[in-house]
């Protein structure tokens, strides 16, 4: 049975929001898509990718394991510009205060003053350092609204997430009681400075999904001599998802798992939402090696490629990369190391479009809109963003 419109009247309906209404139907939300004489959906947005996004200061956490990052996005529409006081824009009139006109000129996105941390790619947000990468889903519908900021309350999510681990880590401790992650409560922390930071005149509405991955270690021994192995925290909350794929057995380790309310309504964070982390995020625990790849997706890439076509795709981007193709490497290119991430994301990214971009194509969200009893046919056009991730040892400072 299709479901009726009226959950997508975000200001008269409280609960969580559904996506949009494109899932149920042919035709998309926001725009009708060209098609082309080869049957592929015309599209003019670019395609961003790097290496990491705003890395976690210096905090003197010293830890065996890192990652090295790349990232790589792909967005369906241009993003609606954050409003003040994010992003201040340029003065409308000479008469405006002259004190405005410098803060026009920098187009980077603050909160409280601090520059907003990640990368914004439509609605979706993303991060990637040494210790943690993310990647948060905002719920488009909102666009529909006139306060509706879906891609700024990824974004803040994110920025805050980082915020609060960043505080713990900094924290002055007594050598009995080490650090240990907490990762639950750094984004409960982040949703009530998102609520707080929305809130009163900024009055900006929106959700959000979250899924972070946070490298740690695991202390063992062997022997007399002591060890440590990679430990990764993973938090989710929606139906973006952490992956782990070992390409050296071409296998997936781990994947997290989606949580929804109904068909294309995940479980959020924000506006009319009841879901909260401390409430409903998940938190795993996944023992990893060193050359392992961990993926941070939004539903872009997990709506149109199945688990099994991800690993391949990551497997085969490692070996054409020690192989020496998709770029300069800084350095041994050995598991996709010095620079090969970036080339493993956009190829993901890559091939995530291609089905998105295909109306007569097979896809995962085909596949389970047809089994909800919902018309659907070909990929979902949708954000597609990737954050790569090779576990590595760190190096002696």
């Amino acid at each position: 049975m299709i479901r009726s419109a009226p959950s997508f009247l975000l200001a008269s309906k409280s609960g969580p929001t559904r996506r949009t209404l494109s899932s149920v139907h042919p035709t998309r939300w926001h725009r009708r898509p060209q098609h082309t004489v080869g049957g592929k959906r015309s599209l003019t947005t670019p395609e961003i990718s790097g290496g990491f996004t705003t890395p976690l200061p210096d905090s003197g956490l010293q830890l065996p394991f890192r990652f090295e990052t790349g990232f790589a996005l792909f967005a369906k529409r241009t993003p609606r510009p954050f409003p003040p006081p994010f992003l201040s824009p340029p003065s409308g009139s000479f008469s405006d205060p002259l004190s405005t006109h410098h803060q026009s000129r920098d187009k980077r996105a603050f909160v409280d003053g601090e520059l907003i941390r990640g990368w914004t790619n439509g609605d979706d947000a993303v991060y990637a350092s040494d210790y943690f990468i993310c990647a948060n889903d905002g719920v488009g519908a909102w666009s529909a609204r006139p306060r509706g900021h879906a891609g700024l309350w990824s974004r803040l999510i994110l920025h805050f997430w980082v915020a609060a681990m960043q505080e713990d880590i900094e924290k002055l401790r007594t050598p009995d009681q080490p650090y240990h992650p907490d990762s639950i409560r750094y984004l409960q922390q982040a949703y009530e400075r998102t609520i707080e930071a929305t809130s009163g005149p900024n009055d900006c509405l929106g959700t959000t999904t979250a899924t972070g991955a946070q490298l740690f270690y695991k202390a063992g021994g062997s022997g007399t001599a002591p060890s440590a192995s990679p430990l990764l925290y993973v938090t989710n909350l929606g139906d973006s998802q952490v992956m782990v794929v070992r390409p050296s057995g071409q296998e997936m380790v781990y994947k997290s798992k989606e949580q929804w309310h109904w068909f294309d309504c995940p479980r959020q964070l924000g506006t009319n939402s009841p879901d909260t982390p401390t409430q409903n995020a998940v938190l795993d625990t996944v023992e990893i090696k060193e050359g392992d790849v961990v993926l941070a997706m939004t539903d872009g890439v997990i709506d149109n490629l199945w688990a099994h076509e991800i690993v391949e795709n990551v497997t085969e981007s490692v070996r054409r990369w020690e192989a020496g193709e998709g770029g300069q490497a800084s350095g041994p290119r050995k598991d996709g190391a010095n620079g090969g991430m970036t080339f493993v994301a956009q190829e993901l990214v890559n091939a995530a479009k291609q089905i998105a971009t295909d109306p007569f194509a097979e896809s995962p969200f085909m596949e389970h809109a047809i089994e909800e009893g919902l018309a659907s046919e070909g990929g979902k056009l949708d954000d597609i963003s990737v954050v790569a991730a090779l576990c590595r040892r760190s190096t002696p400072p």
